[in-house]
């Protein structure tokens, strides 16, 4: 297998392989505690860089602080090459909810968790998570906290900064404000809300980045998926994979795993291409979620 397969994009001021690993699943249950097995954790992290991997997403959130923690142990001293990506604009509750932290304060305390945790001098790039529903992206102006994280990155703790769970209009606001590298929303076969957002941010050279690219915590079904997997002699997943890299060039994934063996087939995807027959069989899986109404606005 090889992810060079995938090609590459601009991610900031460096070029990363389109097919990257996402860290959240390395957490325990509901991303909230340690992992059941440590050492599996780390091992799923030297096995992502060994195989190419060289775009890793994280949050300090997500545990809290064991994913990063893990990171570290695994993979620090870094490659000059490996590209970690982290978010703010959330805090973990003591029930394990998920809730904003936009205020100057913990934006700040979030970016310096990060560091330590990480053991970085600098983020490469920081998404600030926009929090103002707990189901989704929901309008909300973004200029007071995106404005923190700007001035934090202009304090040199921060390379590049990007937008996660954000609007087009909050896109549109935050490119005002900073230059933005890299949206990360979720997007996926049959969530395709942000069809003409990605097609948008192609043509100006901005990363973007599904989260939820196999559908979340449960897996894509559709009899669609399952024929164009049995057709092509791959699994539903690496199809679900494979079309993304297919759909534009400016996606850049981060499937998530807590198994070396998981993590092969995820990256396996980036050598399986997928016709034109197969790709118009997939487009209705988007087709009738949206007619079913399960598009957002």
């Amino acid at each position: 297998m090889s992810i060079e397969q995938s090609g590459t994009f601009p991610l900031g001021d460096c070029r990363v392989k389109r097919l990257g690993f996402g860290a959240m699943q390395l957490a325990g249950p509901g991303v909230f505690g340690p992992p059941k097995d440590t050492q599996a954790a780390l091992a799923v992290l030297r096995e992502a860089v060994a195989a190419g991997v060289d775009h890793i997403d994280t949050s300090d959130f997500y545990g809290p602080h064991v994913t990063n923690r893990l990171i570290r142990e695994a993979l620090a001293p870094y490659s000059d090459d490996l590209v970690i990506v982290t978010k703010i604009g959330a805090r973990r509750g003591a029930d394990a909810s998920w809730n904003p932290a936009f205020s100057a304060a913990e934006l700040t305390a979030a970016v310096h968790d990060n560091l330590r945790n990480l053991g970085l001098d600098v983020l490469p790039v920081v998404n600030l998570r926009c929090m103002f529903s707990a189901h989704g992206p929901a309008e909300g102006s973004i200029e007071a906290p995106l404005t923190v994280l700007a001035g934090l990155q202009r304090q040199g703790l921060v390379r590049h900064v990007g937008l996660s769970n954000a609007t087009p209009a909050q896109v549109a606001e935050g490119r005002r404000i900073c230059p933005i590298v890299c949206v990360q929303n979720q997007y996926n076969l049959a969530h395709r809300g942000d069809d003409a957002l990605i097609d948008d941010l192609a043509r100006d050279g901005i990363a973007y980045v599904p989260f939820f690219p196999l559908g979340g915590f449960s897996p894509l079904q559709s009899d669609a998926l399952s024929a164009v997997a049995g057709r092509l002699g791959a699994t539903p997943m690496q199809v679900a994979l494979a079309w993304l890299l297919q759909r534009s060039p400016n996606i850049l994934l981060i499937p998530g795993t807590s198994s070396v063996a998981h993590l092969r087939e995820n990256l396996a995807a980036a050598d399986l291409a997928v016709d034109a027959d197969s790709i118009r069989m997939l487009d209705t899986i988007g087709a009738t979620q949206a007619a079913a109404g399960g598009e957002r606005p």
